[in-house]
């Protein structure tokens, strides 16, 4: 089942009305905090000579990154604003950037068909999307690593929420750039923490690594302390596949 209009046009207006450069969304941490480690967890498992997708790339910041490690690097982004500033954010660096709806079976399918089995790194897509859209978010990271391709998911935990709700019940009230994930309708931590593996696993995704970590985010609490959320990793293959 495809993403409803109205979360759509959440993601379209929160990107349309966030400025370019680095850091302007609460997520968009520097790569050495981000796509650097979720990297070094996922190449023990990974081909470096595949290309890897960045899904939900927003901006394009960690997408930049990976294509440093591996061959090629290819984001895409539900919003056609979003792809815009990974776009202009790109300034030449040999790195793709397009819109895809991952509920669209067909654009994935036909995204995999030119890619070939790729690489996936997403990061915190999963948890903020609708909840009868993330089955089909899922199954997409299925079909586009096919039999040779990893996965490097990480999602937020229910322990993000009460970090969330404490950030937003601050004297003054949340920062900027987390105001601006409210404002737009957009709900992070919504995901259940035994759904995110149940959805994987119902996509037909293998866990071959997982842990805890935190994401760090890019605004900070009046005390001067990073807002970081916990969250959950894995490195998926699909079926029981070995090897690389």
């Amino acid at each position: 089942m495809n993403v409803s209009d109205k979360y759509r046009s959440n993601w379209e207006s929160y990107w349309g009305e966030t400025p370019d450069g680095h850091g302007e969304a609460i997520w968009d941490a520097e790569p050495s905090l981000s796509a650097g480690p979720h990297s070094e967890l996922l190449l023990p498992y990974a081909d470096r000579d595949r290309t890897i997708v960045d899904l939900g790339c927003g901006n394009g910041t960690q997408t930049r990154y990976l294509a440093t490690r591996f061959a090629r690097a290819v984001g895409v982004d539900l919003s056609h604003a979003a792809v815009e500033h990974a776009r202009r954010a790109a300034n030449g660096d040999s790195v793709e950037f397009q819109q895809l709806d991952l509920t669209d079976t067909d654009a994935v399918r036909a995204l995999h068909e030119r890619l070939g089995d790729a690489h996936v790194y997403m990061r915190a897509v999963i948890h903020q999307s609708e909840p009868h859209a993330r089955p089909a978010v899922a199954a997409a990271v299925a079909e586009i690593i096919g039999d040779k391709g990893r996965a490097f998911v990480v999602e937020l935990t229910s322990g993000s929420r009460d970090v969330l709700q404490r950030a937003a019940s601050a004297p003054g009230g949340p920062g900027p750039k987390l105001q601006r994930v409210f404002h737009h309708g957009l709900k992070p931590a919504d995901a259940g923490d035994d759904e995110i593996p149940r959805l994987l696993s119902g996509a037909g995704l293998t866990v071959l690594a997982d842990g805890e970590t935190a994401l760090p985010q890019t605004e900070y609490l009046a005390d001067g302390t990073r807002i970081e959320l916990p969250a959950r990793w894995f490195v998926l293959a699909r079926g029981s596949a070995t090897g690389r």
